[in-house]
């Protein structure tokens, strides 16, 4: 049965989440997962300016510091949005703040097989990501995320709007041929003579506030539209449900870097599958 709204839960147990929604696929809201975290009510972009405000990174192809981001998205508007989305990898350029967001899993992103330390050992996707963004930025594309993880998005500071779409719409969301992880489709001002199946489609847009915590399934189309400046942080899960569709997604990317590799890395994310479902990680 297709979902027609996101639902808000308290303090729900890591049962009931994992019965009501995430063994089933569906989208959630956490009022306030993220107390567990230190970051919460901490992260704003003044504490950022101030602790971080000459950590770089590119957008672009061209580097801005943290305060340079971070004045960008304060006098970002509708009309003039500043880039969207800005990404600092936080394991390699913020580390100092991994003790502020612990238990990454919130005591709910369980089991999580991307800590385990066969997972680590190579790239599969996954990220421990802050984002920054302001006023009118748009996550360029709605897409699938690859490996088909599941996402979860911890929205620290400011409100965005998210868009999600049910399992099963594909047909009406036209996947490119050439990545059919992401939308032919701009659904903030789409095309129907272009795409006109996309009339079909049922987007269910909601906000995401401070405090508040987004679980995003794998296999769901999404993507956001920051409303005020925001600060936020997201990470992906794998395990024994989403197992499967990412052993295909490592076997089609790594295809196109050659099939002698594509088969080394395949044989070993199906062992460290394999030792993560022994081990109970």
């Amino acid at each position: 049965m297709a979902i027609l709204e996101v639902e808000r839960v308290g303090d729900i147990s890591q049962e009931e989440f994992m019965e009501r929604f995430y063994r089933p696929g569906i989208p959630v809201v956490f009022k306030n997962a993220s107390k567990v975290w230190k970051a919460n009510g901490l992260f704003s972009p003044d504490w950022f300016r101030k602790n971080f405000g000459d950590k770089t990174i590119e957008k672009n192809g061209k580097p801005y510091t943290m305060s340079q981001v971070l004045d960008m998205v304060e006098n970002s508007t509708e009309s003039n949005p500043a880039p969207y989305p800005f990404i600092f990898d936080i394991p390699t350029v913020l580390p100092e703040i991994l003790p502020l967001i612990d238990p990454l899993n919130l005591n709910y992103a369980k089991p999580n097989w991307l800590e385990s330390k066969w997972f680590q050992r190579g790239y599969w996707g996954s990220a421990t990501e802050v984002f920054i963004g302001g006023p009118g930025g748009k996550f360029p594309y709605l897409h699938l995320d690859y490996y088909h993880l599941n996402a979860w998005i911890n929205q620290l500071y400011g409100e965005k709007q998210f868009t999600v779409f049910p399992r099963g719409q594909e047909e009406f969301l036209y996947p490119k041929s050439d990545d059919p992880w992401q939308s032919e489709v701009n659904i903030f001002n789409p095309d129907y003579t272009k795409h006109p199946k996309y009339r079909n489609a049922t987007p269910i847009n909601f906000t995401v506030g401070p405090g508040e915590t987004l679980f995003i399934p794998f296999g769901t189309w999404h993507t956001a539209y920051s409303l005020s400046p925001t600060i936020s942080v997201a990470f992906d899960q794998l395990n024994g449900r989403n197992f499967k569709d990412f052993l295909k997604d490592v076997w089609s990317f790594k295809s196109r870097e050659g099939k002698a590799k594509a088969v080394a890395l395949y044989s070993y994310a199906w062992l460290a599958g394999q030792s993560c479902k022994i081990g109970h990680n």
